[in-house]
């Protein structure tokens, strides 16, 4: 199991200098990816302090791109109903070339009505137009000559260059928790993405309903990857609760990678550490300076190590 860590996009943590940081640490110590998120606006009446301060996502990705030069760059996720496919495909293959073929591109459908609303679009039948939004990328990015016709995006016949570095395009993840958009990753999908939410002790159903849609569209979903959403809490003084009531990725840092092999044993084959949806970190009493000590304490505690102790290029032991 490949291990990431996101930096830091929530929160008064969440600065330029800060995510740089992160994301050279990461690197040195062996992560396999870098991780952002996406989160246009929050609702004013919201008492949830999760999605406040949350910077772009892509342009996040392209600065750590220029003081990076291993480590994958994921997004997790952009909502496509948001962006229109020709700017997401012009972003996400510039993105591609600048990082050096590093970008991973995580997508969803979007949950927050005030996001829609402020976008412009429509929540009804998102399904079906995430459906016609993969096919115009792919064209875009595909082919010589591109063209749509869709219900809900209609692409004349264009060029459109540069193709992303990665061929035929960067890996697409398909984030979603309801069965037909599980079903959808595994049709349609490089891999799968988990949300912040999920239920990580059922993690394993998910990815079978993925895997079962991969083979009955005629795809070997052993080249699937399944990636897990960590949000981490670490608990050192011992209030993340006894046995049976603790959540997993919540305790002591040996605890917390205990874990690890339970989503491994699920079938997930990527995890990226995130402490952004700890609200004793992000929140607005949180003090930055506290949360980046930890955070980077938490780096060096989850890194992954080959069996000499040396910093690997991304394998835990297990």
């Amino acid at each position: 199991m490949l291990i990431g860590f996101a930096v830091p996009v929530s929160g008064g943590w969440a600065t330029p200098a800060n995510q740089v940081l992160i994301a050279e640490q990461a690197e040195q110590l062996g992560y396999h990816s870098i991780w952002t998120l996406q989160r246009l606006v929050n609702p004013a009446a919201s008492g949830d302090p999760t999605y406040r301060n949350v910077p772009d996502p892509l342009v996040t990705l392209a600065y750590l791109a220029g003081v990076t030069s291993r480590v994958r760059l994921g997004v997790a996720i952009v909502n496509m109903p948001f962006v229109p496919p020709p700017l997401l495909a012009k972003q996400a293959a510039t993105l591609d070339h600048v990082s050096g073929g590093r970008l991973d591109l995580g997508l969803g459908l979007g949950w927050m009505p005030e996001e829609f609303a402020a976008s412009g679009v429509s929540m009804r039948r998102r399904g079906a137009r995430a459906e016609e939004y993969l096919a115009a990328l792919r064209t875009l990015w595909h082919d010589e000559v591109s063209e749509f016709h869709g219900e809900f995006y209609d692409i004349p016949p264009v060029r459109f260059d540069p193709k992303p570095l990665q061929s035929p395009e960067p890996p697409l993840l398909l984030g979603g928790t309801s069965e037909p958009a599980l079903r959808r990753a595994g049709r349609l999908a490089s891999g799968w993405i988990s949300s912040s939410q999920a239920d990580l002790a059922q993690i394993g159903r998910a990815i079978d309903i993925v895997r079962e849609s991969a083979e009955k569209a005629g795809r070997d979903s052993s080249q699937l990857r399944f990636v897990c959403r960590g949000a981490v809490r670490v608990r050192l003084d011992g209030s993340a609760g006894g046995p049976g009531q603790r959540r997993p990725l919540t305790g002591t840092y040996d605890q917390i990678r205990g874990d690890f092999q339970m989503l491994e044993a699920q079938g997930v084959t990527e995890l990226f550490i995130d402490l952004n949806f700890d609200p004793d970190l992000t929140g607005p009493a949180a003090d930055p300076w506290d949360t980046m000590y930890l955070a980077r304490e938490a780096l060096q505690a989850f890194a992954p190590y080959d069996t000499g102790g040396f910093p690997t290029s991304g394998a835990v032991p297990l």
